[in-house]
């Protein structure tokens, strides 16, 4: 870990970097779609009925299983290591964003909704002026899994790669490095831990500007 320069390919703060734009890209993805599809379900019974319970069956897939496929598909595409390891990366964060959002935005109480009914306010009103701001508490539980979720799986993703978290520990099991394989560990725990903050200091920002300090 020490003795390299910090953009060396030796030095465990170049592979936790590359971990880091991996987790971060899968995380903007799988957010991104997860906001997307929750609104859809909460809108529309179809999707209700059909999505939803695909969305739930696709993470009984272990995603150990799942990975060395992605990227051999991926490969064959030509897709980058980067796109490769965010791409699995978004499979495991959109579904915990999917689950808060969809119960964030059924949160409001009938009266909330009637009340707004009896003011004739617009569905898009509704969303903006009830349901979105109602969801933000679920929302931001919701990031904090996923972020955790999508260093998971980048830290996987990159067992089949040259660089990363993962492939140092995948090196180390190999050559019995007992002591790369902890530090790597260490790291992958404590770049969970800081990201979950982040996200909860933007949490306490946001739900203050909102007015919804808790």
């Amino acid at each position: 870990v020490t003795g390299y320069a910090v953009s060396s390919p030796k030095s465990l703060v170049f592979h936790a970097w590359v971990t880091l734009s991996g987790t971060v890209l899968g995380f903007l993805i799988g957010t991104g779609l997860g906001v997307l599809l929750a609104v859809g379900i909460v809108h529309n019974r179809a999707m209700d009925m059909s999505v939803l319970p695909w969305a739930i069956a696709s993470q009984m897939v272990p995603i150990i299983a799942l990975a060395p496929m992605l990227a051999v598909v991926m490969n064959v595409l030509g897709a980058t290591a980067l796109a490769t390891k965010a791409i699995i990366s978004a499979y495991l964060s959109f579904f915990p964003v999917v689950v808060g959002m969809v119960k964030g935005l059924r949160s409001p109480e009938v009266s909330q909704l009637d009340l707004l009914t009896t003011y004739a306010a617009s569905g898009s009103n509704v969303f903006w002026k009830l349901r979105l701001p109602a969801s933000m508490p679920y929302f931001f539980a919701s990031l904090k899994v996923g972020i955790a979720a999508s260093l998971v799986g980048a830290i996987v993703a990159e067992l089949n790669q040259q660089a990363g978290l993962g492939a140092r520990l995948l090196q180390g099991s190999y050559y019995s490095q007992t002591v790369q394989i902890w530090a790597a560990l260490l790291l992958a725990a404590t770049m969970a831990a800081v990201l979950v903050m982040i996200m909860g200091r933007i949490e306490g920002r946001v739900l203050e500007r909102m007015g919804m300090r808790r």
